[in-house]
């Protein structure tokens, strides 16, 4: 059970430290947020108690796992009704080459993330795979000029 907690600033700055570098030792993060290694492991496990930190990850170059091109994909479907987009849903959501996938308020009804090794990949996954699908509508592919700031 996630508890709600407050978080004062020796904790919003183990949260800056981790989400930088969450392979920081203890006795590091705790040299850079100015605490002894027990406590700063005590806030820490107190932060994923609650569900504040919900884990760590490998932050992996897409470009040497076969997977340089990102596209964005906006996707419009016919059904309404509960059945059809939640197995739309369950489909789509299967697909390893779908690294994000949201519905959303309004249109488009779904945005996804989609990682694939380059344009005959992508072209192959949109021809074989999504535009087959019986709840769609219309897709919107959208390829990035310049990414700018990512989430990593």
């Amino acid at each position: 059970m996630r508890n709600e907690i407050t978080l004062d600033a020796v904790d919003r700055e183990i949260l800056f430290h981790l989400g930088q570098d969450g392979r920081l030792t203890n006795v590091e993060l705790a040299k850079r947020v100015g605490l002894t290694p027990p406590p700063c492991l005590r806030r820490v496990k107190r932060l994923e108690e609650a569900g504040v930190i919900t884990g760590y990850r490998a932050v992996v170059n897409p470009e040497s796992v076969g997977r340089g091109l990102e596209v964005f994909v906006a996707v419009e479907i016919y059904a309404q009704d509960r059945k059809s987009f939640e197995e739309f849903e369950a489909t789509v959501a299967s697909y390893e080459e779908v690294m994000e996938f949201r519905r959303m308020y309004g249109r488009p009804d779904y945005f996804l993330r989609v990682a694939v090794a380059d344009h005959t990949a992508y072209e192959a996954f949109l021809t074989d795979k999504l535009s087959c699908l019986p709840a769609v509508l219309r897709l919107e592919s959208h390829m990035t000029m310049k990414e700018i700031k990512a989430d990593r």
